[in-house]
């Protein structure tokens, strides 16, 4: 597809905000994209003017394939980058077909508002996406700009802090920024309640906590973060193998086995691009890992309920791939290896002398790296206190340039 797009930012004062250069950009333009509102904010032009499509992502080729070689200006709100349609179009057209001029977006005019600096503050974006992202940015003190999909937004997010032991949390919320029907409206996560605001309003929020268990951000959450039924890879394992997977942004892990998906999970909480599958043969605990995730703030883990290497058929190949179960299985290793990209790490744990048997092997044909983890936690011994230890882990690492 060949089609060029401006994408021209436009703030809630609509068109007399634009400058004399966005305004000539729209006014010459053959074809103008936008929402219903930002349409109605134009004077009149003899000019095709076109709504987006729903669904957007899925209607937006034919809508550009329809106006090749035209010339075409989106409108979008505030800065076209921030959550916005400039993002999609780069995707689907590449960055030389889209131009895009900004004007002030809603995080800047928010912060101007609460007085808060760009280093000070975090931006969580909601739009179209599920309100449990908020809850992976949870830390006392923190300070969160929540870009809301809708008026019913900012109750939900009161819901979800209340929840996660974040009920004192001033919170507010700044609607129709910029316009003059702009609005605050101040109160606590507590007792926010069910109360609307309008559609078009960022959620900030000074988080409090009030009883919450504190989770950091590093590997290694305890075990009581999670739902689980014993079956869960142990905190000090689990960030020895996380330090071995290493993950990057935009990355893919695949969780084999996962359990209660605990390191899939802690892979998409080190960078909100990282992507993970968690694979589970049990329905029950696939259904907690679901839950797991969204309580966690990463509710888009994919999770895929079957055994493998059956169900690892069609997945997107992993830039990493996690065992944590099921390596003796015939055909795991195999698959999984096959399937890891080039540069890709795989980090295989067992517990039994039939799994470190073949971790041995697999170590003597591809090198890597094969670790012995011993784990003791101090325990009551009657009156005294002694050490217990843990099965030992064999853990087997290798990465794939490396052969």
């Amino acid at each position: 597809m060949s089609t060029q797009v401006t994408v021209v930012g436009i703030g809630a004062d609509g068109w007399t905000g634009l400058t004399a250069a966005a305004k000539e950009l729209v006014e010459s333009a053959d074809v103008v994209l936008g929402g219903e509102r930002h349409l109605a904010m134009l004077p009149e032009a003899d000019q095709v003017r076109e709504a987006w499509p729903s669904p957007l992502r899925d209607g937006l080729p034919a809508l550009l394939e329809k106006h090749e070689g035209r010339k075409v200006v989106a409108l979008a709100s505030g800065d076209p980058l921030v959550s916005g349609i400039a993002t999609t179009l780069v995707d689907l057209l590449g960055k030389e077909s889209v131009v895009v001029v900004p004007t002030l977006s809603s995080v800047a005019l928010a912060r101007a508002r609460m007085r808060w600096s760009a280093e000070s503050t975090e931006v969580v974006t909601l739009v179209g996406r599920d309100p449990h992202l908020v809850a992976r940015s949870l830390a006392p003190g923190l300070r969160l700009l929540v870009l809301s999909s809708d008026g019913s937004t900012p109750a939900e997010v009161a819901g979800l802090l209340t929840a996660a032991g974040y009920g004192a949390s001033p919170m507010t919320v700044l609607a129709d920024l910029g316009s003059e029907t702009e609005s605050r409206t101040d109160g606590v996560a507590a007792s926010w309640g069910d109360q609307s605001a309008p559609d078009l309003n960022v959620v900030a929020v000074e988080l409090v906590s009030s009883g919450a268990t504190v989770l950091g951000f590093t590997a290694g959450l305890p075990e009581g973060a999670f739902d689980h039924d014993g079956q869960i890879t142990k905190r000090d394992v689990r960030a020895s193998a996380l330090a071995r997977l290493a993950p990057l942004p935009g990355q893919l892990l695949w969780d084999v086995g996962a359990g209660a998906g605990s390191v899939a999970i802690e892979w998409m909480r080190a960078h909100p691009t990282c992507r993970a599958i968690a694979i589970e043969a049990r329905e029950d605990r696939a259904a907690r890992i679901a839950r797991n995730a969204s309580a966690l703030g990463v509710p888009s883990l994919d999770v895929v309920t079957g055994h493998a290497p059956e169900a690892l058929d069609g997945l997107e190949a992993p830039h990493a791939i996690f065992i944590g179960g099921g390596a003796t299985e015939e055909g795991v290793l195999d698959a999984c290896w096959s399937a890891l990209r080039p540069g890709g790490r795989l980090v295989v744990h067992g517990v039994t002398l039939e799994t470190e048997a073949v971790l041995a092997v697999r170590y003597a044909q591809l090198g890597g790296e094969l670790t012995r983890l011993h784990v003791e936690h101090a325990a009551p011994i009657g009156t005294f206190t002694g050490w217990t230890p843990a099965r030992a882990i064999t853990q087997w690492t290798v990465t794939k340039a490396d052969v």
